[in-house]
């Protein structure tokens, strides 16, 4: 039996698609889409909805990057409440993985080794989803 997980979901309002292809190229994995068009609820949605993304997951091993175009009927709030940790297996991948999610966002913490005694820095994306990134040595 598996252990219980959390994994991230992230809500996008109508750029779903670009932003997790830019996730997939930053941390590599599988990527899948499924339209609200492709799906059981095509037919009582809007027609300019079609093209939205109802679910996206990117997978990479034990990585499940979850999101959609799909937001309530609030609208779009980003905030701080939530970031995304992401633990790297190399310095290399953990480098990599900061220079690509950074690219057209904001570098809040450089990299650097911290008191605890590994590398980590932090980001907000382009996207405004905030990252904090580690190496597992």
């Amino acid at each position: 039996m598996d252990p219980m997980n959390v994994h991230p979901y992230l809500t996008f309002s109508g750029n779903c698609r670009e932003a997790m292809t830019f996730y997939q190229r930053c941390l590599g994995g599988k990527l899948h889409f499924q339209t609200v068009g492709e799906s059981p609820l095509s037919d009582k949605m809007p027609p300019e909805m079609k093209d939205c993304i109802l679910h996206a997951s990117l997978i990479k091993g034990p990585l499940r990057l979850l999101a959609s175009d799909m937001v309530g009927e609030t609208g779009l709030v980003s905030g701080n409440a939530v970031s995304l940790s992401l633990t790297c297996t190399s310095e290399t991948e953990l480098r990599t993985c900061f220079a690509r999610l950074a690219e057209g966002g904001c570098i809040n913490c450089p990299l650097q080794i911290t008191f605890w005694g590994t590398l980590f820095g932090t980001l907000t994306d382009k996207y405004g989803h905030n990252w904090l990134l580690n190496v597992n040595d």
